[in-house]
């Protein structure tokens, strides 16, 4: 029994139910802020050295439990205790067992209130350099495919209906900007996460002669939390964190929304490689965008994780209260998933078949050089007021005439206006079309090459 005494025990005249035990308990998820805790305790415990609060003997001590205690981790030998409620006191009690005495004055000068906060400010820092490696991936996998379709045509869309022919490679180039943004707010949010809490202890600070520029220097903090009510008790910073992520995941999904209504067989303009897609039970022709469509089911997930970390933080009083720990989970669930979710991306947009033929036909049933038609009056003088209604009664002639602008004689489209003249032809082409946007943004073909060569270029760097 006095294995698994309560380190605050001393105060209470019973022990805890096993129900509220269990109930309380963290350790079940919290053991994989392990890594953290002890890097954290490694450098607490050489500042208490250095500041003689303990000796240095007793710091060496420290450093030599704890990397035996990280060794056992790592090779899972371990044996985790919930009686023990959560990481921090599974690894104290293993310390104290190894080292004794001097294990027990590991915690002097800190509280698991500033522990706990500065293991998930390392395991979120960590994470965040991890997910920008993993975006960046996949822009390269999308530079990659974006480059094989420069010259692509396919039809781009507003409200899902057909408006302007544009390049496949310049559509895929949108996503990359958008990662680009989310590398952005990430690199952003990761200077807030790198402030050090340790030092707040409970709520109020120390009244030991610590120095907590050492230790934030020691862990790569780039600055310290001044205030130690606010360092314990807000988790703005995850909840900062678990918006990007649910910022990069709504991107992922549009792009799945697209893959798999270009996988219909109404569009027909992709394949994704079999490894990503299912079959049915009963339907044997059936080939189902099962990855895409699950992207598109995690982001709602992701986005309820931000909701319940909003929630969490809502009502909360200063300073630590135990709400926080129900912080973790999301948290880390948010992680994996945001992660497992770029990995399978960058490997998926290697296998996304094209059909060049299918996006070039879509485009020419939808009048998609009609603005190209309207951009040739204005430029002849007509008010582009007037030369919008003159091509779109071009466009009703055309609709019942079954054919496509660019099939209709120059005769027949000078009864809607006398301007138009033979050179017509070459504006009503869709290439024609998509090579004449040739400004910094534009989908001509060498806008999107310039611009695929900017983007390597800012990988690089």
């Amino acid at each position: 029994m006095e294995n698994n005494k309560k380190t605050w025990s001393g105060r209470f005249n019973e022990p805890v139910s096993e129900l509220v035990e269990r109930y309380t308990a963290s350790v079940s998820f919290d053991q994989r802020l392990a890594e953290y805790d002890i890097q954290g305790s490694l450098a607490h415990a050489q500042m208490l050295s250095a500041q003689g609060i303990i000796s240095h003997a007793d710091w060496i001590a420290i450093e030599q439990g704890l990397n035996q205690i990280r060794d056992e981790i790592r090779n899972n030998q371990f044996i985790w205790s919930q009686a023990l409620e959560d990481v921090h006191l599974n690894i104290e009690k293993r310390l104290t067992t190894l080292i004794g005495d001097a294990g027990k004055r590991l915690h002097t000068a800190r509280s698991r209130n500033d522990q706990v906060a500065t293991d998930i400010r390392l395991f979120l820092r960590a994470s965040i350099d991890e997910i920008i490696h993993l975006i960046k991936a996949m822009q390269h996998a999308l530079l990659d495919l974006a480059e094989q379709h420069i010259h692509t045509v396919m039809p781009g869309f507003t409200h899902l209906q057909v408006a302007q022919p544009i390049s496949f490679g310049h559509h895929l180039m949108a996503y990359f900007e958008m990662l680009k943004r989310d590398i952005g707010r990430l690199t952003d949010c990761r200077k807030r996460v790198n402030q050090l809490p340790l030092g707040a202890a409970a709520l109020a600070g120390t009244s030991y002669p610590i120095n907590r520029e050492l230790v934030a220097e020691l862990l790569g903090f780039e600055g310290i939390c001044e205030n130690s009510l606010d360092a314990v008790s807000d988790r703005d910073f995850a909840i900062e964190f678990s918006a990007c992520a649910s910022l990069i995941m709504t991107h992922l999904s549009r792009m799945s929304e697209e893959f798999i209504l270009w996988m219909n067989p109404s569009f027909g303009f992709i394949q994704l490689a079999d490894r990503f897609c299912t079959g049915s039970s009963i339907m044997p022709q059936k080939k189902n965008p099962d990855v895409p469509e699950l992207v598109r089911g995690k982001t709602g997930r992701i986005n309820g994780h931000l909701v319940a970390l909003l929630t969490l933080m809502k009502a909360q009083p200063l300073a630590y209260n135990k709400d926080n720990q129900e912080d973790k989970e999301p948290l880390f669930d948010t992680v994996d998933t945001l992660m497992d979710t770029l990995r399978i991306y960058a490997d998926m947009l290697t296998g996304v078949h094209v059909n060049p033929e299918v996006m070039r036909s879509s485009a020419l049933r939808g009048y998609a050089t009609a603005t190209d038609l309207a951009d040739y009056l204005t430029k002849k003088g007509i008010p582009f007021r007037d030369a919008h209604e003159i091509v779109a009664q071009t466009v009703q002639y055309a609709e019942q005439k079954g054919s496509d602008l660019n099939e209709i004689e120059l005769s027949e489209l000078q009864k809607f206006s006398p301007q138009i003249e033979s050179d017509i032809f070459a504006v009503l082409t869709l290439e024609g079309s998509m090579g004449s946007r040739k400004h910094i943004g534009g989908t001509a073909p060498e806008q999107v090459q310039a611009a695929i060569q900017k983007a390597k270029e800012w990988l690089e760097l």
